[in-house]
């Protein structure tokens, strides 16, 4: 009864208004099809009849979408087994009345404030998911640091240099790039370190490795400061890049600029960043997104109409010839690798300085790379999200088109294999070097970091389980600097 008087009330109040202007959000995407039917479903829109308007309110028409308003579940007594972050991403997808894009899936399940994978934990290493070129050997950050300081040397040695990196992970490549360079006193006081990190838990990890100290508790200063006390280097935290502080506090004095250069390093910062994938079909490209199915477990389903990421995709495909478009089946783009790329080559072009990216990925298109790496090994993208983590390979090509775009004052070089740069710089000197005072275990580890930096493959000296031999990334990873055109070529990309 009381539903009944309830429908009544709403029919009597629809019929005070005569007609209303069309609703401009009704859902796009409530009716994807699944990715294994090429043929999109209609949206679900009421329509309601014109009625006598009133004196004082102009007539028009209505339309109503009550696709997405909200449909309480039958009450159940049993607990939900979802984890936090599916229970959010499911409620995402109810709010906005449809599936969301498999970049904001990914952005959700790497980094949400409460439940990301990087936010609340330490993923690195051989107890965490993955490990990456600087826990694998002290060389990585030795290495890079040789770069920093030859390129600072092209700069004139500026007395005060920003040296960024974006996603440090536990602060290893820093901390192994400061002992490093720990002799060079005129380069290490020249540094303002600035750590672009999100997660808490890294930080904290960072500040410990780095052997940092609160200025105040070591000489009382009024200004609170951090610094490393592996050369007396100051260290900040930022969560983005924009947030540390451009070399743009110029000083024009007899005609002198002191502004602050930037060198930033990107050390597999580029592969988490989101992508949003898109599929070849019979009505043309459709994106990729993330539904729940009927049985509340996630699934892939296309768009049923164009997206906004479209415009990027359109513009990926400026870039690229006709005939590897034409041999695609599903492309990958990233709006923020394009836009932070962007970001990166305005700052040095205004401040001086440099980029050195390094990454799994290709010089050109990427197709579908996007994984799931969860305890060292590839499991399903949808499984379980904020336990795996999730990464995709780098389109190079579009990073160097973006910077190019961005600033007629930088230049761009590679990319080139991570062996051919690591080599380039040195390493083979440098683990003869470290070869000759260590003891035959430090040299079983020295041989396999090497290998795992510059290799291809299995390594071929390895003797122990063969499911444990070290697999060389050498060739897998590339290498990419953006510059100051004032600065010339970087080595060594001469």
């Amino acid at each position: 009864m009381l539903r009944r008087l309830l429908s009544q009330a709403s029919t009597q109040r629809r019929s005070l208004f005569g007609t209303s202007v069309s609703l401009s959000w009704c859902r796009q995407y409530s009716s994807s099809p699944p990715l294994t039917s090429q043929s999109p479903n209609s949206t679900s829109v009421e329509h309601l009849g014109d009625t006598e308007a009133s004196p004082t309110v102009p007539s028009a028409a209505i339309s109503i979408d009550r696709s997405g308003l909200y449909n309480p579940p039958e009450h159940s007594h049993e607990p939900s087994s979802d984890s936090e972050l599916v229970k959010h991403l499911k409620s995402i997808i109810k709010f906005r009345g449809g599936p969301i894009s498999v970049a904001e899936y990914m952005e959700e399940v790497l980094t949400n404030p409460k439940a990301g994978f990087y936010i609340n934990r330490d993923v690195f290493g051989t107890e965490g998911d993955f490990i990456t070129s600087p826990e694998v050997s002290q060389m990585f950050g030795e290495m890079v640091g040789v770069w920093v300081m030859c390129l600072w040397e092209q700069m004139g040695q500026p007395k005060k240099l920003n040296l960024v990196e974006l996603g440090p992970g536990r602060g290893t490549l820093v901390a192994d790039l400061l002992r490093g360079a720990s002799k060079f006193r005129n380069f290490t006081d020249s540094l303002q370190i600035h750590m672009v990190e999100c997660s808490p838990t890294l930080q904290k990890l960072q500040y410990q490795n780095l052997k940092c100290i609160n200025k105040n508790d070591a000489d009382g200063d009024a200004e609170e400061q951090i610094i490393s006390r592996l050369t007396g280097t100051s260290v900040s935290w930022h969560a983005t890049l924009e947030q540390v502080p451009a070399g743009g506090f110029y000083l024009h004095y007899a005609f002198l600029d002191f502004s602050v250069p930037t060198i930033i390093i990107a050390h597999e910062f580029y592969d988490a960043l989101p992508v949003h994938q898109f599929q070849r079909a019979s009505r043309g490209w459709c994106e990729k997104m993330v539904d729940v199915s009927e049985n509340s477990m996630f699934q892939f389903v296309l768009s049923a109409q164009p997206t906004p990421t479209t415009l990027y995709l359109l513009k990926r495909f400026k870039w690229a010839e006709n005939e590897e478009i034409a041999k695609l089946e599903q492309v990958e783009v990233s709006p923020k690798a394009m836009d932070l790329t962007q970001e990166i080559a305005k700052r040095i072009g205004s401040d001086g300085g440099g980029a050195l990216i390094i990454d799994y990925g290709l010089n050109g298109i990427v197709s579908d790379s996007l994984q799931a790496i969860r305890k060292h090994e590839f499991v399903n993208i949808l499984d379980n999200p904020g336990t795996a983590d999730l990464s995709a390979y780098v389109d190079f090509a579009a990073i160097r088109h973006s910077a190019e775009d961005a600033s007629d004052d930088v230049s761009v070089h590679g990319p080139m294999t991570q062996s051919q740069f690591l080599g380039s710089l040195g390493i083979n000197f440098r683990v003869e070097a470290l070869l000759e005072n260590c003891t035959d275990e430090q040299a079983d580890s020295l041989r396999t970091g090497y290998w795992r930096l510059v290799g291809e493959g299995e390594a071929p000296f390895w003797e122990g389980p063969e499911e444990q031999a070290p697999i060389g990334m050498g060739t897998r990873y590339l290498a990419m600097a953006i510059v100051n055109k004032k600065q010339g070529a970087p080595v060594p990309f001469q």
